[in-house]
Order: C-alpha cells, then sequence, then structure tokens
C-alpha cells in the first residue's frame, strides 16, 4: 500500500515550481507550570503578500513535522501540540497552480487523500492538539486547524473562509465533514455554501468565534501568548470547553435543503461543486468521518477533473493577475500628476465619480452643471454618503470632515477647472453634447489636463475630433454602481498619446479599479456582448417566443440575474439607446426591438411587476407586446443566444477591441458580475462547443481554462 509520504513525493514530482511552506517545530515551557508543548509555524519564508499554501511538498513538510511531535507525545515528552502561522497568515489553502498542472483522476485523487492522511494524524496524536487562527486562514488552512481538538482565534483576522465552492471544488481536506459536526450543519451551510456563493464572503475573526468555530478570541497584539495561557488553563483542566449539542434530526436535513435553495438560485444547477459539497455535508450526519473523508476525496477528484474549476481558477487568474498587469498599457513613467479632478455634471453618476475620486485620490474634486441647483444637490449627495460612511465607522470624523471639504461645486468651469489635471465628463449621452462640454472645457482647463469621457457607447474619437488637442481626450467608462463594480474600460481613441492613456491608467490604479484597454469600437466591450446577448433574447420575444420561456432559456449560465431584471436595473431607455447606437454601427447583427421602443415610450421601467413579491409579467406590458407566431423552445433559445454571444466575440477580436479572449472574460467578470464559474464566458462556449460551431475554433488554448491535454 502506497505511504503518504509516497503519495506526496509523487505528487511534488508533478509541480516542480511549488512555493514551498516549511513547518518549523519548536519547544516552549507552557504558563502555570502546564508542561512542555511542541509549536508548529507554517511559513514559506515570504512576506505576507505572499501566503502560506499546502502544495504536495508542503504537505510532506508538515507530515515530518507531525512524525517529530507524535513520537514525542507517545513518549511522554510533550503535553500539546500546537500549529499557528507567519505574522498575519495562517495558511491561505492548497496550491492552486499545482492543481492547474493535474491531467489525470488518480493525481487529483492523490491531493485528496495526501491532504486527508497528513491533517488527521493531528486529531490522532496522544496528546490534545491546537489552531492558533492569527490570521488569514482559507480552505485548507482553516481545515487543518478542523483537525486539531482545540482552536483558538485573533480578532485581528481580517479574512477567514472555505472558497471552494465559489471556484468550482468543495472543501475537501475535512471541512464539508468536520464544519457541520463542529458547529451544525445550518451554519456549516452558510460558511460553506453561502459565503462562498455571495462572491466569496470573508468571516471577521469575532465572527469565527461567534460561529463556535474557535472556542476562544483574543486581541491581535498578544495573540500567541494569551492562547498559550488558555492552552495550559485547558490541559491543566481550570477551563473547560463546552460545545453546543448538535440537532442530527431534521434540522440537518433543513440547512442541507436551505443550502440547495440558495446553489438554485446562484448557479441553477449550471455548476456541480455546491451540490457536491452538500451531498458530503447530507452524509455527514451520522458523523462517520471515514466515511465522509472518502467522499471529499472523490467530490475534489472529480471537480478537479471538470472544466468548472478550470475555468474558475482561469477567472481567479484574471481578477489576482491579469487585472494588476493591463494587457497594452503604456510605460507607468509616462503618467502624470494629478492634483485636482473635475466633473461635469452633478447627476447621480457625475456624484458617485466625485465621492469615488475625493476618496480614493484625496485630493479636490469640483462638479459643474448648468445649474446652481443641480450643483448642490450633487454636491450634497456626495457629503450625505460621506456621513453614512461614517456612521457605519468607515471613516472617522477627521477623515469625514477632510473629504466633505475636498468635494465643491461652482458653476463657471473657468472658476472650477482652471488648476483641474484630469476633468472626466458624465452628462447626457449625446454626440453634440459632449463635443460642445469638451470644446467648454479645452478652453479653460491647462493644456496638460486629461479629458476624459465616461460614455458607455458613442465614439471617443468623434468626440474629441473638434478639439484642438484631440490626443489627451480618454474614454474612461465606469459600471453602475460605481462603488462597488470593479471594471473601467479605458478606451484609447485615434488620437489619444501614451501620456494620457498612461495617466488614465494610473488615475484608475490609484481608484482600485480592474482597468482593461478597450480599441474605440461601438460600446466597447461589455455593453456591446450584453446588448448582442439581450438583443437575441428580445429578438426571440418579438418573433413570437414567450417571455418566460425566453428568459428560462439562459438559467444553466447561472447569471446574477435575468435579462429581462437586468433591463430594469440599466433602464430600458438606456437599453434601447445602446441598441439603437450599435443597430448605426453594425445594421445586420443589431436590431431596435419594437416591443422595447414601445416600453419606453408608454413610460414603463421594466416589464415585470412585483406585487406578489416575485416578478411577474407586468399586464400593461404584455398589451403592448406585438408577437410573431416563431415559438421556440428553451434550449433552441439558448442556442440562439450563446451563438449570437460567440459570433460578436469573435468579431470583437477580430477588430483588435481588446488584446485576447481573457480581456473579454475578465471585464464581463468585473463589469457585470457574470460568474467565475463559468470563467466569464469563453471558456464556457468553448467548452459548450459552440465556439467551434460558430467560428471553426474554440477561443483559448487547451489547458488554459480546461484541463491540459
Amino acid at each position: 500500500m502506497t505511504t503518504t509520504a509516497e503519495l506526496l513525493k509523487g505528487a511534488a514530482e508533478l509541480f516542480p515550481d511549488e512555493v514551498v511552506t516549511q513547518a518549523h517545530v519548536r519547544h516552549l515551557d507552557l504558563p502555570q507550570g502546564a508542561g512542555k508543548f511542541a509549536l508548529i509555524t507554517l511559513d514559506n519564508g515570504l512576506d505576507h503578500t505572499k501566503p502560506t499554501t499546502f502544495g504536495p511538498q508542503s504537505l510532506a513538510n508538515l507530515n515530518v513535522a507531525i512524525d517529530q511531535v507524535e513520537k514525542e507525545a507517545a513518549d511522554g515528552e510533550i503535553v500539546g501540540v500546537g500549529i499557528t502561522g507567519k505574522p498575519f497568515i495562517f495558511a491561505v489553502g492548497a496550491d492552486l497552480k499545482g492543481v492547474e498542472l493535474l491531467k489525470k483522476h488518480e493525481d487529483a485523487l492523490a491531493i485528496g487523500k495526501g491532504g486527508h492522511d497528513v491533517f488527521k494524524r493531528l486529531s490522532a496524536l496522544a496528546v490534545p492538539t491546537f489552531a492558533y487562527y492569527n490570521g488569514a486562514a482559507m480552505g485548507g488552512g482553516v481545515e487543518v486547524g478542523l483537525h486539531c481538538s482545540y482552536r483558538t482565534v485573533s480578532k485581528a483576522v481580517p479574512a477567514f473562509s472555505l472558497p471552494e465552492v465559489f471556484l468550482g471544488l468543495v472543501p475537501g481536506w475535512g471541512g464539508c465533514v468536520l464544519l457541520p459536526n463542529l458547529i451544525g450543519a445550518d451554519r456549516a451551510v452558510s460558511v460553506i455554501i453561502e459565503n462562498s456563493l455571495n462572491q466569496n464572503k470573508q468571516l471577521k475573526g469575532q465572527q469565527v468565534y461567534d460561529l463556535g468555530i474557535a472556542d476562544a478570541l483574543f486581541e491581535g497584539a498578544d495573540f500567541l501568548e494569551q492562547s498559550l495561557i488558555w492552552t495550559a488553563s485547558v490541559l491543566k483542566g481550570d477551563t473547560e470547553v463546552v460545545r453546543a449539542e448538535l440537532d442530527r434530526g431534521d434540522a440537518w436535513d433543513q440547512a442541507v435543503a436551505r443550502g440547495k435553495a440558495i446553489a438554485d438560485g446562484k448557479v441553477h444547477g449550471a455548476a456541480p461543486a455546491a451540490y457536491r459539497a452538500l451531498d458530503i455535508i447530507a452524509k455527514a450526519k451520522n458523523g462517520d468521518l471515514r466515511q465522509g473523508f472518502d467522499a471529499e476525496d472523490q467530490a475534489l477528484a472529480d471537480l478537479i477533473m471538470g472544466g468548472e474549476l478550470r475555468s474558475g481558477i482561469y477567472a481567479f487568474n484574471l481578477v489576482q493577475k491579469r487585472a494588476k498587469r493591463p494587457a497594452g498599457a503604456p510605460d507607468k513613467k509616462l503618467a502624470r500628476p494629478v492634483t485636482k479632478v473635475g466633473v461635469v455634471g452633478a447627476g447621480l453618476m457625475a456624484s458617485q465619480l466625485a465621492l469615488l475620486f475625493a476618496r480614493r485620490l484625496e485630493v479636490p474634486v469640483v462638479l459643474t452643471d448648468i445649474d446652481q441647483a443641480r450643483i448642490d444637490k450633487g454636491v450634497e449627495y456626495v457629503h450625505g454618503e460621506i456621513d453614512k460612511l461614517l456612521l457605519k465607522g468607515r471613516v472617522n470624523q477627521d477623515k469625514a470632515n477632510r473629504l466633505k471639504g475636498l468635494v465643491t461645486g461652482v458653476l463657471d468651469k473657468a472658476d472650477g477647472f482652471a488648476d483641474a489635471d484630469f476633468v472626466i465628463e458624465a452628462v447626457f449621452e449625446e454626440m453634440g453634447v459632449k463635443q460642445q462640454v469638451f470644446a467648454e472645457v479645452e478652453a479653460v482647463a491647462p493644456a496638460h489636463a486629461i479629458l476624459a469621457t465616461n460614455t458607455s457607447s458613442l465614439s471617443v474619437s468623434e468626440m474629441a475630433s473638434k478639439l484642438k488637442h484631440p490626443e489627451r481626450v480618454v474614454g474612461f467608462h465606469f459600471f453602475n454602481p460605481v462603488a462597488i463594480l470593479p471594471l473601467l474600460e479605458i478606451v484609447r481613441g485615434e488620437q489619444t498619446d501614451d501620456a494620457s492613456l498612461a495617466t488614465a491608467f494610473s488615475v484608475a490604479k490609484s481608484l482600485k479599479k480592474t482597468a482593461v484597454l478597450c480599441k474605440d469600437a461601438p460600446a466597447f466591450v461589455v455593453n456591446r456582448i450584453l446588448t448582442r446577448f439581450m438583443g437575441e433574447i428580445q429578438n426571440v420575444i418579438d418573433e413570437g417566443t414567450p417571455v418566460a420561456v425566453a428568459e428560462k432559456a439562459v438559467e444553466p449560465l447561472g447569471l446574477p440575474m435575468s435579462p429581462l431584471v437586468l433591463l430594469e436595473l440599466v433602464g430600458p431607455a438606456i437599453g434601447l439607446h445602446v441598441s439603437e447606437t450599435l443597430n448605426r454601427a453594425f445594421p445586420e447583427r443589431f436590431k431596435v426591438s419594437p416591443n422595447l421602443k414601445a416600453v419606453v415610450d408608454a413610460g414603463k421601467r421594466g416589464f415585470y411587476v412585483y406585487d406578489s413579491g416575485a416578478p411577474e409579467l407586468d399586464p400593461e406590458v404584455a398589451a403592448l407586446l406585438q408577437q410573431g407566431d416563431t415559438v421556440l423552445t428553451e434550449e433552441q433559445t439558448r442556442d440562439r443566444v450563446l451563438d449570437a454571444v460567440a459570433q460578436e466575440i469573435g468579431l470583437m477580436l477580430d477588430e483588435g477591441v481588446v488584446a485576447e479572449a481573457q480581456d473579454i472574460d475578465l471585464c464581463l467578470i468585473t463589469g457585470a458580475g457574470w460568474p467565475f464559474h463559468l470563467g466569464g464566458i469563453t471558456p464556457y462556449l468553448d467548452r459548450a462547443g459552440v465556439s467551434e460551431r460558430v467560428n471553426g475554433k474554440k477561443f483559448l488554448a487547451p489547458g488554459v481554462a480546461s484541463v491540459p491535454a
């Protein structure tokens, strides 16, 4: 039979570039004369910006450390074993770079078994074991602690989670089995399913304690010292750890049912990870750990060899790596400093931008508009939002006063913009209006000032064409709500120079936005794809397919909301405007729906009413709809929509709208909330055979978001 050491040695050979974590053992005398104690510290030798992970060699190192303490425990040399991490980091789980390289089911199975075999040795030691969660803990980092007898957590822990389902995996080193058996199924479902599918929500130290995952909570400043004092009192019998009794009856089944409802609401059955995790939680009801661990191994191996995880890792790498090094961005040394910002317009979008610039750049921000009342309303909005931040404790009184002082409004652009380095317009989406605004700004702003437009679909080059210095105009397209969606489409006009573009990227970085460089093409990236996607659904409805069928057809994509609910959020009038813009550019592919126009003309906010609490087709909208007699099934509708999207993305890449398919996916994930488990959209289109059906080839090379050949 293969030993754990042999298993891990084989896995390590598949992953030569692992950042290896050491497991250092040191001995200390516990306070109050409680005895000699072995403390294992997980440390990869790098600072906190390179968190500690578990690849095969790292697991092997922990295994060797456990060999040592196991012997010491058996020989009566120590009274307990603790495990902790380097400063600010406990451990953040399996090394995903290694997972990407796996090509065979048996290799994936070895990773699952290897983790289990090492971690469960902690619970089998002859002495009690303690996990001290001193810093960030995720995935396998959380799980190694679950195998211990007791756990403490620092109040300073900023992030604690089992994020596997978010990426397309299950917590496979004990999480699905041990967590419900520690805190109950309902709380475990919240951590494993609900938080993961809620954009990978993290827990803080206090919440970890409140949930019952940790037995004690201590301040960050002297966390290890306090944990060791507590450990001594537990070992001496002075402190008794009492855990709540678990309900292994109906409550357990109800928790699993709640998890399934959450998964259905988020991924609509389109992604297997959440359902596999729930199956294991359901089986963990009987408390049989061995059976549960075997189920985790199988689920882990199956999912590692599936497309969803590969898409999840691909998406993770896009957001964590590609987003930080935007393709095609000029040398950052060319960027000019920005010490004052001007905002043309004082409506909701302009006010959101003013707030963002003030908070992130901490420089003066001046709003202008066509009358004083609008300006006052805009400034008042920003000040009100700062007051809300103060109430929530996100800023202190001093900071709130300072931020409010930075945001002002003036009627005369010459007063406001004479010393501005960066001026952004957020006025009505009409070319003539925007050209006039830029002409007025150019007349009063300094020669070096960047003129940025927040247009969602109009040509940046045309907007700049009548200026003396069109080279300083750049597209700077935010997504609504500005504070939440990370994407910023940076558009290079025909005349935009490198210094202006570099400044735009530098500002985007300061704003903590994910910037993607786009060519000046109609509607850029997100709005062009969404308009084609929504347009095809609208076409199918116009031709005769019932609204409910058309909406349900795209549920398997697991999108954050249905197309017509999204239309409601965007606003039917804006949707119509963008479709008209794209119809002028590409009339053969983008139709203007007469039904959508009728809904807008009738002043309707959307297709649905919510009187019953759920969306139902508004009878007044139903009366407006003029439909043909071609009725498609859900599957036919889905094929139509996906074919249209694949065609559009293929054309955009041919036109050079962005550098690569990866940028399309990055835009959809960060600008439209498309799911991580799809990797955006192109891996899904590749996996479903749509890319080849429509374009004759896949968007991504083998192994990029799929199992390597």
